[in-house]
């Protein structure tokens, strides 16, 4: 069958189960090129006509990356966007990019011969979707905006089946030192280096989340904060500023964690002592193997992050 140069697909991303299939309707009739599985309405362009003959790997991997972001938030981010697929030479996943406003689409570079394997191992599509969920800010807060998209990837992934949380805790592990400041550094929002603004961001939101859970309990995390944040209609639909979303997550968790720590680390260069932190969560690395203690006094906090 011949392809086209752009194959454009509308679909509805399965926001309940990343196996769901299309739902019959008299109303909608059934094609190849439209699947009707949400609400969350996805147009999909293709450019490489190799990677058009993928469609249905594809479509696999956005499902399976769909359903480990509306799993963590209880919704797909937004009711539509784009996702536009463009291809290099080779295998694998290189970056992504997404775009907000009232037509947000996210951009992937895949190799035009990427295999279902790497397909399976992506985390790059799950990242850029988790940023469709967080309203537009400032550049000086995009250490929240990538920050967020670090720790909440792994963590969702973890939560959809997708990861063993062992992986996830080896990459903070090896990842959160590039986080913590450096000589002349100042505080997150005056400091966008690679390390502060992923790494730095990653660990506020871990830091927050067990704070989150130390002051409820372990009923509540950063997982409700967002999820309140969402709900209250701030996806990457509009933009905002970082007080109005902390403000918001600080209400959906009856704490004031979210607010109360940017005052903190904002302009100040706050170091985080990352061997005490994993040892109240009882973790440790021994030969490249994570090693659990259950009588760590966080220990059950590390396990309901993932529940």
């Amino acid at each position: 069958m011949k392809i086209s140069s752009v194959l454009t697909i509308v679909i509805f991303v399965s926001l309940y189960s990343p196996l769901a299939q299309p739902q019959n309707s008299s109303s909608e009739p059934q094609s190849n090129n439209l699947l009707i599985i949400a609400n969350s309405q996805l147009t999909l362009e293709i450019s490489d006509p190799l990677l058009a003959s993928k469609k249905d790997m594809l479509l696999d991997w956005i499902r399976y990356s769909a359903f480990a972001v509306e799993n963590y938030y209880g919704q797909f981010p937004v009711k539509k966007y784009r996702l536009q697929l463009k291809t290099y030479e080779g295998s694998g996943i290189r970056s992504g990019h997404a775009f907000g406003g009232d037509d947000p689409y996210i951009i992937v570079n895949l190799g035009d011969h990427v295999t279902e394997q790497e397909l399976n191992k992506d985390w790059v599509l799950v990242h850029e979707m988790i940023h469709l969920a967080l309203a537009e800010l400032p550049r000086r807060h995009h250490w929240l905006v990538e920050g967020l998209a670090v720790y909440i990837e792994s963590v969702s992934r973890v939560k959809a089946g997708h990861l063993n949380q062992e992986t996830v805790w080896k990459g903070f592990f090896r990842g959160m030192p590039n986080g913590l400041p450096k000589h002349g550094d100042e505080g997150l929002d005056y400091t966008p280096t690679w390390g502060r603004k992923y790494w730095g961001g990653a660990i506020f939101c871990l830091l927050a989340d067990i704070e989150i859970r130390q002051r409820t309990n372990n009923r509540m995390g950063l997982q409700d904060a967002m999820r309140g944040v969402l709900k209250a209609g701030f996806s990457m639909n509009k933009g905002t500023t970082i007080e109005t979303l902390l403000k918001l997550g600080d209400e959906s968790t009856g704490q004031n964690v979210l607010m109360s720590m940017y005052q903190k680390m904002k302009a100040e260069p706050v170091s985080t002592d990352l061997p005490e932190l994993w040892q109240s969560l009882g973790l440790s690395l021994v030969e490249g193997q994570i090693i659990y203690d259950e009588d760590a006094p966080n220990a059950a906090i590390r396990s309901k992050i993932f529940e």
